[in-house]
Formats: C-alpha cells, sequence, structure tokens
C-alpha cells in the first residue's frame, strides 16, 4: 500500500495537484477494504497511462506525419527532377579507374541502357536540427555521394513520439538509387533518431493524405483531453483522501514493524515484547494496555513486567519547545550515556542560520545576552551611554574634549555598573578594555573548567567509581587551580587593591625563580610562600593521576568486573595525564578566543561608526547622509548581526564541546525513541 500511495503522489506531482489537507485520522478506514481500493485505482490510473501515453505518442506521430506532408511537398518535384539530371550525367560520362570516390551508380548502370530512365526511390522524415549536419556528411559518405538530400526547418518545436520530449526538428528527404544505398540510409536514419514517414509523389494524393491526418488529429485531440480529463478527475479524488490515507498506512505499517520485532512465546500462543520506558511512564503504560485489551475485546490481558538487565539503557531527556533547541546543540556533539551529567543545562548557545520557528528561544536568549554585553560595556553599536548615571570622571580643563588626550580627574564614586562611559573615545581606551576583556576571558575559563571536573565528580558518585574521585578528580582539581586557579585569584586580587604588580613576571618566575623576593608584584602577604610551595608540588600532583585503578567497574547498571592489567592501565592513564596536563593550559589559552572576538567586534563597530556614519554627517548633504546610513545599517547587519554571531556561536560551541564537555562527558550514549505515532515523518522507511 504505501507503494501505490508514493505512485499516487508521483502522478499528483507530475499532473499539479498536491494533497494540503492536514491529515486526521478516520476510524471508519478499514485496512483490507483501503487496500482493495488502493489496487482498483492504481489499475485504473495505470491503464490510463498506458492509453494516454499511447494516444499521445500516436498524436505526435500524426503531427510530424502532417508536417512532413506539408513541407515535403513544397520541395518534392524540384528535388526530384535536380537527382534525375544529376543520375543522368552520371550515367553518359565516360568509364574510368575505379577508386574510393567513383559513385557507385556509375558501376551498376554501366552495362545498362543509357536511354533507359532512371528509377529513383526516397525517403522522408524528420531528423533533431543538431543532428541535421552530421546526419548529412555520414549520408554523403556511406553513398560515396550518389544521393540527394533536401532538409527545411520545422519553424516551431515539436515533440517527439519516441522519446516524448519537445525539439527542434528539420523535414527531410533523400533520393537514392538501388536497394543497397536504401539499407545504407535506413540504418543512418535510426542511428540519428530520424523518424520515417511514407510519402506519395501524386499531388492530389498529397491532399487527401494531408485531409486525413488532419481528421485523424482533430479526433485524436478530443480523444485525448477526454482522457485527461477523466484522469485529472481520478487524481483529484485520490488528493482529497490521500493524506488520510497515507497516514493510515503509516500507522499499519509501523504497528507491523513493531510486532515483527516481538517474538513468539514457547507455547506459541502469545507474544513476548521486550524494550526500554522511562520510569515515570510505568503507569502510563499499564493503562494503555488495559484500555487496548478492553477496546478489542480481548479475552485474554497483557501482562506487564518489569526486567533488570545488564544491557546499557537508552537515553531520553525531557525537553520542552525552550530546551529541546540546547539539546540538539549537545546531541551534536554525541548522545549522553544513561543517566550521565547532561552539558545541555549549562549549554546557551544558538545560530544565526537557524532562524525558524524550532530555534526561536535559542535566538531569544542569544539577544538577552547580547543586551546584557552591551549594558556591561555601557554601548550601543559603540555609542557610549550613560544608563546608570553620571561617569565618576570629570573634565580638569576643557584641553579634556579633544579624545586624544586624558585630561580627566575622578570627582565620584566609582560607577555603578560596567565600563564607565568616560573610557570611550579616550586614548587609554583600548589598552584598559583590551587587558579587562583578557582577564575576563581567563576567569569564565577557568570557571566553567572547574564546572566541568566538578561534573565528573557528580559522574563518578553517581556511578559509585570511588578510584576516580581520588586519582582523577582530586589531582585535576589541585591541578588546574594551584596554576591557573593561582592565576585567577591573582587577577581578582589586582582589581580589588588597584596594585601594577606584573601577573605575567610573577607567574614566569613562580617555576623559574621560587625563592626570589616578589617586590612591587606582591600582592598579598605570605604570597611568596604560596607560590614556593606551588612551584615544588606539581611533579607529584601530575603523577597521581597515574595509579587509576579500574578494577571497580561495577556500576548501578550491573557491569561486571574486568580484569586489571597493570600495564594496560599504566599506558592509559599516563597518556590521559599528559593530555590534562598539556590541555590544562591550551584549553585555558583557547578561552583567550573570547578576548579577540570581543576586541574586533567593538573594533569594528567602532568604525562603522565613525568611518561611516558620522563621515557621512560631516558632509551636510543629505544624499550622501542617506548613502551612509544605507551602508551603515547594511555594513551591520551583515557582519556585526550575522557574520559576527556565526562566528561567535562556532566559537563558543567550541569551548563547549572541548574546553568543558571533555571534563567530565563521554557521550557514548545512545537516543531512546519511543514507539509514537506522533512521530511519523513523512519519510516512508
Amino acid at each position: 500500500m504505501a507503494r501505490k500511495l508514493r505512485f499516487f503522489k508521483e502522478q499528483m506531482l507530475k499532473a499539479g495537484f498536491s494533497s494540503s489537507i492536514k491529515p486526521v485520522e478516520r476510524a471508519d478506514i478499514d485496512v483490507d477494504d483501503l487496500e482493495v481500493k488502493l489496487g482498483e485505482l492504481e489499475a485504473e490510473l495505470i491503464e490510463m497511462n498506458a492509453n494516454g501515453e499511447k494516444l499521445q505518442r500516436g498524436y505526435n506521430e500524426l503531427v510530424e506525419y502532417k508536417l512532413v506532408l506539408e513541407k515535403a511537398g513544397e520541395f518534392f518535384p524540384s528535388a526530384q527532377r535536380s537527382a534525375t539530371a544529376q543520375q543522368r550525367e552520371m550515367e553518359s560520362s565516360q568509364t574510368g579507374e575505379e577508386s574510393l570516390e567513383t559513385p557507385l551508380l556509375r558501376e551498376q548502370e554501366t552495362s545498362t541502357d543509357p536511354s533507359k530512365q532512371v528509377k529513383l526511390g526516397f525517403i522522408t522524415g524528420l531528423v533533431p536540427r543538431d543532428k541535421s549536419m552530421p546526419f548529412e556528411r555520414i549520408l554523403f559518405r556511406a553513398t560515396r555521394g550518389n544521393v540527394f538530400l533536401k532538409q527545411v526547418p520545422v519553424e516551431d518545436p515539436v515533440i517527439d513520439p519516441v522519446s516524448g520530449e519537445k525539439m527542434e526538428k528539420n523535414v527531410f528527404v533523400v533520393f537514392y538509387s538501388g536497394e543497397r544505398a536504401k539499407n545504407k540510409i535506413l540504418k543512418i536514419c535510426e542511428a540519428f533518431g530520424a523518424n520515417r514517414y511514407p510519402f506519395a509523389e501524386e499531388l492530389g494524393k498529397q491532399a487527401l493524405m494531408i485531409t486525413e491526418v488532419s481528421g485523424r488529429i482533430s479526433e485524436l485531440k478530443t480523444t485525448i483531453d477526454a482522457g485527461s480529463l477523466h484522469r485529472d478527475n481520478l487524481l483529484r479524488t485520490i488528493a482529497d483522501q490521500f493524506e488520510q490515507w497515507n497516514l493510515k498506512v503509516k500507522k499499519e505499517k509501523s504497528i507491523y514493524h513493531t510486532l515483527n520485532m516481538l517474538s513468539l512465546d514457547v507455547t506459541k500462543k502469545c507474544l513476548v515484547a521486550e524494550g526500554w520506558s522511562p520510569v515515570f511512564a510505568t503507569k502510563q503504560i499499564q493503562e494503555a494496555l488495559q484500555r487496548a485489551a478492553y477496546d478489542s475485546n480481548s479475552q485474554v490481558g497483557a501482562i506487564f513486567q518489569v526486567l533488570h538487565t545488564r544491557e546499557l539503557p537508552p537515553t531520553y531527556f525531557r525537553t520542552n519547545k525552550f530546551t529541546s533547541a540546547f539539546q540538539e546543540i549537545v546531541d551534536a556533539y554525541g548522545v549522553a550515556k544513561y543517566q550521565e551529567a547532561n552539558p545541555g543545562v549549562y549549554t546557551k548557545l544558538g545560530d544565526i542560520t537557524e532562524m525558524t520557528f524550532g530555534g526561536r528561544y535559542v535566538i531569544l536568549m542569544m539577544s538577552l545576552f547580547s543586551i546584557y554585553t552591551g549594558l556591561v560595556y555601557n554601548e550601543f553599536f559603540s555609542v557610549p551611554f550613560e544608563l546608570f548615571g553620571r561617569s565618576a570622571y570629570a573634565c580638569r580643563d576643557l584641553s579634556c574634549r579633544d579624545a586624544t588626550t586624558d585630561g580627566l580627574i575622578k570627582v565620584r564614586d566609582t560607577y555603578p555598573f560596567g565600563v564607565d562611559p568616560a573610557w570611550h573615545g579616550s586614548r587609554s581606551e583600548l589598552p584598559f578594555l583590551n587587558s579587562l576583556k583578557m582577564k575576563m576571558s581567563i576567569l569564565l575559563g577557568v570557571a566553567q573548567m572547574n564546572l566541568g571536573i566538578i561534573l565528573s565528580y557528580f559522574n563518578a558518585t553517581f556511578f559509585r567509581n570511588s578510584l576516580n574521585i581520588w586519582f582523577q578528580f582530586i589531582p585535576q582539581m589541585i591541578f588546574l587551580n594551584s596554576l591557573f586557579g593561582y592565576l585567577s585569584l591573582l587577577i581578582i586580587v589586582k582589581w580589588c587593591t588597584g596594585s601594577q604588580a606584573d601577573l605575567y613576571h610573577i607567574m614566569i618566575y613562580m617555576f623559574l625563580s621560587p625563592t626570589d623576593e616578589l617586590g612591587e608584584n606582591q600582592l598579598f602577604p605570605g604570597q611568596k610562600t604560596v607560590q614556593r610551595h606551588q612551584g615544588q608540588s606539581y611533579a607529584p600532583l601530575e603523577s597521581t593521576e597515574e595509579s587509576l585503578h579500574p578494577e571497580a567497574n561495577h556500576d548501578s547498571h550491573g557491569h561486571g568486573h574486568e580484569e586489571f592489567e597493570f600495564s594496560e592501565v599504566f599506558v592509559h592513564q599516563l597518556i590521559h595525564t599528559i593530555e590534562f596536563v598539556l590541555g590544562a593550559v591550551s584549553n585555558t589559552a583557547s578561552y583567550l578566543r573570547l578576548w579577540a572576538l570581543s576586541l574586533a567586534h567593538s573594533e569594528l563597530s567602532v568604525v562603522f561608526y565613525e568611518k561611516v556614519l558620522l563621515l557621512a554627517w560631516g558632509f551636510n548633504n543629505v544624499i550622501i547622509l542617506i548613502v551612509g546610513i544605507i551602508v551603515f545599517i547594511f555594513a551591520t547587519v551583515g557582519v556585526l548581526l550575522i557574520m559576527e554571531t556565526l562566528s561567535a556561536f562556532l566559537h563558543a560551541l567550541r569551548l563547549h564541546w572541548v574546553e568543558f564537555q571533555n571534563k567530565f562527558y563521554e557521550g557514548d550514549g545512545y537516543k531512546f525513541y519511543p514507539f509514537s505515532f506522533a512521530l511519523l515523518d513523512d519519510e516512508d522507511d
């Protein structure tokens, strides 16, 4: 039935019909009756198509035949006289040395009476125009020039009876002498797709044949129109009920596909099905089975029993319209293992190219975070705004109004939220924001990587893997925070104290010269002691991970123990240790892409605002101003809102997939796909 419905859909598409009616399940449709009905409709439609194709082919042949009669009748007498004269001239010439160029007719007629009239044969038909020149050359070479060919183009394209395609053609007449030449011409016509038609020499017969062919064309046209109307009515009837039939067939097909996965009981009196279901849906499944047994008047009820197995269950997350888009982004990396921590909870990303109805909440979150970031920097398209009060700085003298000077003094409390608007346009803006964004990127990166390691602790706790806690979680936390966590602490202390300490110098010489005096780089008491202990403790911390012993692989799913091999575990954990140590450095550096993206976005915004909008405003010309506004809008939308957003999405996606999720997320599970009529799509599997 599915095959028949696909056949009906193809026929409807060819005829220009569409089944736009929303499918509604009808209880009065019986599957057996539907199968019989679809079979009858298919047979009727196939018969109509066959008859229609046969009639259409005959109609196309008659149309070409009529063109041959009309066109060939115009030049037939003159062409025949010219061919006869040419033949007589060849026959009256002297017989010379034979060669490949010697006409065949000369060989055949040397012994005949020169005064005897030559009987010429002819072949008429149509040849595709793009093949007309090769057709003429092949005829000339194959017959050694002993033919006379006349062609005339047909003004309008015609439909070829064989291929059914519309093409431009030429009507041709070929005069020949002898059966040998005729056989060659027929083979050449067949090779070039030239359709041949009979033709009468007498003018009276030609006129009679044209009249007869025109009448048959008119009759066939009427018959074809009546058949097309009947076929359209049948397809329209099918289109009205196609969606209901298609929905019914899909449901029946899915039911039979599911039944095929069931197995017979040993008594061969009942079917046994094993599958996965969410725990919260157990009661709903039992009620559905009882309701199905009652509705079907079954004498035997369905038995629902929970089985205990060691197989890994599929993963199912209950999502809604808001969270489904974020979960799809995480699933693109890998489906979570059963009961593994789901990073979709912490993922707030989106893609500007997915501006569809399903991703509307992703775009909403993107816009909200963009507004928040704008408030943090207190600017709108590079224009500063004092939204949270007046700036903490004021001009020391009139010279500070020039953007190239910094004659500002602090006259009131620090700006309550975000960057002080006075920084915008000053000479210190770029160094200040450059340092701020770089340090904020490090803080965000270290915080997110710590979150990933903490989630690995919850995974290990849930799966009762204490070795992962002692020999993986704890060493990772110590190593990451003793290096980059300590760097984050120094950044915060420097911000709070206003110190001029060089953090790069501190971090480098903490390893190279941990005993040296810090001098002006000291941010808090006891800093030298802390750094000396940290610089001496990295080696043992790094090697701690190598002692991970995965002998206890028995988790809540009932997985058994695996045989312990020290060499294999040692190599595995050594690689894992090196990967984490090097990855901690590269991952932290990778978060600096946030700094680069923010800086590039800000500078592009300034360029578009100052070099396009303000520059156009300075000409005091309405036309230039309008052009500048248009260029500014298109540049802002195209570059800042589309290209920059897509770039930020891709970089953020990498940070979530690589720098964050590799700390805890294995992603080696498989999705839970429940049996549901609502999940049937348009594709026939």
